[in-house]
């Protein structure tokens, strides 16, 4: 695993920030890290890119401890804080090549490096440019370039599409995919519709606690213990139809044409529901499983 947190706990005064969390993320996977305002999770970042020294337990990055080898770990992650801290007075390439000097990469190597980053977050136009003239969605993208310069393996990321606006976030969460795909990533956010946009695991803290820890599609069909699907047709059809389908438990006209159907969990009525409107001749318009949002999910596992 890149990024395996074991029992992590740290302690303010008397407040305990996190409290024996535990979970693991492997290579090419992208993890959404989700809690309401001061449930642990930047503090947890911090501690994984060796901002903060944990109370007790453990986080290993790429195999290195950030206790023991803090420099290691420095050097195998990319981190976005919240407020991203850019140095508004320097340009786009210069502040670029000061981060590769940081991190010790030869002329060369740093070269190549700068330019691939400055192709991949799309700063061509703007790589000329002091970052203090930039909008915000821009001064993101050379964030995450300052992140990713020196090629880690690892890529933890705070809020990275706060304050932007729609376009911006958009091609923040494509940006994200595209790293994602060989690089392990972490990042909280606060909007659901990012994590059912790019991520393959969840896990959600609560109160320093994990309250879940799952892949998206079980979490949404983990919170109802019955499935509820949406059956559209051209015309009005007898309710009855749709009633004797093995394992349907309850159909509730929506309107005219369309018919809330739910289900036992285990049950998958979709091929009666085809087979039905075949044998009737009845044109079949719309077919869709209706999901839990993430939204309410995340409302009832953070109450307090």
């Amino acid at each position: 695993m890149s990024v395996e947190v074991k029992n992590l706990t740290k302690i303010f005064g008397t407040q305990r920030a996190v409290d024996d969390v535990s979970f693991s993320v492997g290579q090419g996977q992208i993890l959404g890290f989700l809690g309401p305002n001061g449930a642990g999770k930047s503090t947890t970042m911090k501690i994984a890119t060796c901002y903060l020294p944990p109370t007790s337990g453990t986080v290993l990055v790429n195999g290195y401890d950030v206790v023991k080898d803090p420099m290691a770990v420095r050097r195998s992650v990319g981190y976005l804080p919240e407020h991203n801290p850019l140095y508004l007075d320097m340009y786009v390439h210069e502040y670029l090549q000061f981060v590769a000097s940081v991190y010790g990469l030869k002329s060369s190597i740093a070269k190549a490096r700068i330019h691939e980053m400055v192709e991949l977050c799309g700063l061509t136009l703007e790589q000329g440019k002091k970052i203090g003239a930039l909008s915000k969605g821009y001064r993101q993208r050379v964030g995450l370039a300052q992140a990713l310069v020196h090629d880690p393996q690892v890529l933890i990321l705070d809020e990275p599409t706060t304050g932007l606006d729609p376009n911006q976030i958009i091609e923040i969460r494509s940006l994200i995919k595209r790293i994602g795909q060989d690089k392990t990533v972490i990042f909280s956010t606060h909007i659901m519709q990012e994590v059912t946009a790019i991520c393959d695991r969840v896990v959600i803290i609560n109160r320093g606690k994990i309250a879940a820890d799952s892949d998206v599609a079980s979490l949404q069909a983990g919170g109802r213990s019955e499935k509820v699907t949406l059956v559209e047709f051209e015309q009005p059809v007898d309710v009855a139809l749709l009633q004797q389908i093995q394992g349907v438990l309850q159909v509730i006209p929506v309107n005219e044409i369309t018919y809330r159907v739910t289900s036992r969990k285990d049950a998958d009525i979709r091929s009666d529901v085809f087979r039905i409107a075949a044998e009737r001749n009845l044109p079949l318009v719309g077919l869709r499983q209706e999901e839990n949002s993430l939204e309410k999910i995340f409302q009832q596992l953070t109450k307090s």
